[in-house]
This record gives structure tokens, sequence and C-alpha cells, in this order.
């Protein structure tokens, strides 16, 4: 086995890996927020709908999902793999217990608030991405895809409205913590910036989470 693969099999390697992977999918996160905020315009969705047309049939986009399906699904595999080490390796331990009491709950819960988001995850794909790649087409006055009208049907339903905001608070400490890891993990840690990066992770997090909370938010009870 070369030292790439032991480097990257091993416990570090792994944390190195969900570190890397984790910032990657913060990117993400703000390019879809960024494009979603097209849903507030009031304009009958056309410009959400024109925005959904061009990230669904763009040449450089459909490629780059490849990365983007390849960082979820490295970083959830090395998530489980490392809880599943963590706890087996929790067995004894007052060290280890002790650790734990003086860490908050949601660094000790990220394998918990991780699974609530793939499963919102999971729903969103199901509800939005399938139905546009595979679905029968309904067109809007500029002739494209109206996936504005998907989204206004999904958010009058309450249980999606309550599960995406549920999902959005789990995300919100998923990243609370895991953003400021990541940096930790990748060894980008000073006495000087790291108060900085603990600063905009939590205005990174709350930011995030909130615009997206707002969209189930706002179509439920305002239009």
């Amino acid at each position: 086995m070369s030292w790439i693969s032991k480097t990257f099999s091993s416990s570090i390697g792994r944390k190195i890996i969900m570190a890397a992977t984790g910032l990657f999918l913060c990117s993400f996160l703000v390019v879809h927020l960024a494009g979603n905020f097209q849903l507030f315009k009031n304009d009958g969705g056309l410009a959400f709908n024109a925005y959904s047309e061009f990230m669904s049939h763009n040449t450089v986009i459909r490629i780059l999902e490849i990365g983007l399906v390849l960082g979820f699904g490295f970083h959830i595999y090395e998530g489980l793999t490392l809880t599943a080490k963590n706890r087996s390796a929790r067995g004894v331990g007052y060290v280890s217990d002790h650790i734990e009491q003086n860490s908050p709950w949601h660094a000790r819960s990220m394998a918990m608030l991780g699974s609530i988001v793939l499963f919102f995850l999971i729903v969103h794909l199901y509800n939005f991405f399938g139905t546009l790649r595979f679905g029968e087409p309904v067109k809007d006055s500029m002739g494209n895809e109206n996936a504005y009208g998907l989204v206004v049907d999904a958010f009058r339903n309450p249980l999606y409205v309550a599960l995406y905001v549920v999902a959005q608070a789990a995300l919100l400490y998923h990243l609370l913590h895991g953003f400021q890891s990541a940096f930790q993990t990748l060894g980008l840690t000073h006495r000087k910036y790291t108060p900085l990066i603990k600063f905009v992770g939590v205005v990174f997090s709350l930011v995030v989470c909130a615009g997206f909370a707002a969209m189930p938010i706002y179509f439920y009870f305002f239009k």
C-alpha cells in the first residue's frame, strides 16, 4: 500500500478529507443560496426558472455536478467511518468521557445532525431534481421549465416546510462546529486569526441557514 493510501485511510487522513470536502460543500451552499434568492423576485418565478434552466442544461455546470456528488459522497462516507471508529474506541475511558462532557452538545452530535441533513437532502432531491430531470416538463411563458411552480407546490405542504426548517436548524449546528473544525484539522490555526475564523464561521452558519429557512416560511405564510 502506498504512503498516499496509508495516509488517507488513517484517522488523520479521513479527517483531512472531511475538512476539505466540508469546506467545498460550504462554497456550494453559498452558490445555491444566491441562486435560490431569485425566488424572492416579484416576477412570477421567471428569474428563478431562467436560473434553474441554466443550471440544468449548462455543460460546465453538469460537469461540476460530478465533483459535487463526489464531495457529498466522500464527506458522508468519511463521517460515518470516523463516527463508527470513535464509538468502537470509546470503551473505557474517564478521559474520553471527560472530554465529551466539556464539549458543546452539537460537537458530540455531528453524526446525528448530519443524518438529519442527509435525510432532508434525499427528500429534497426527489422533489425537485428528480421531477425536473425525469418528470414531465411544464413550461413558463419564457419557455423554461417551471421550477418555480414546483417550489410553490412543495412549500404549501406544512410537513415539508417543517422538515425544511428542522433540516436548516440541524445544518446550522453542524456548520457551527464543522466550519471551525475544518480549519483546525487543516492546520490553519493561530492565536491571532483563529478568533476571526470562529466569528466568520458563526456568521456564515447563521446567514446561510437563515436564508434557506426563510424560503419555505415566506412561501407558506405569504404566497
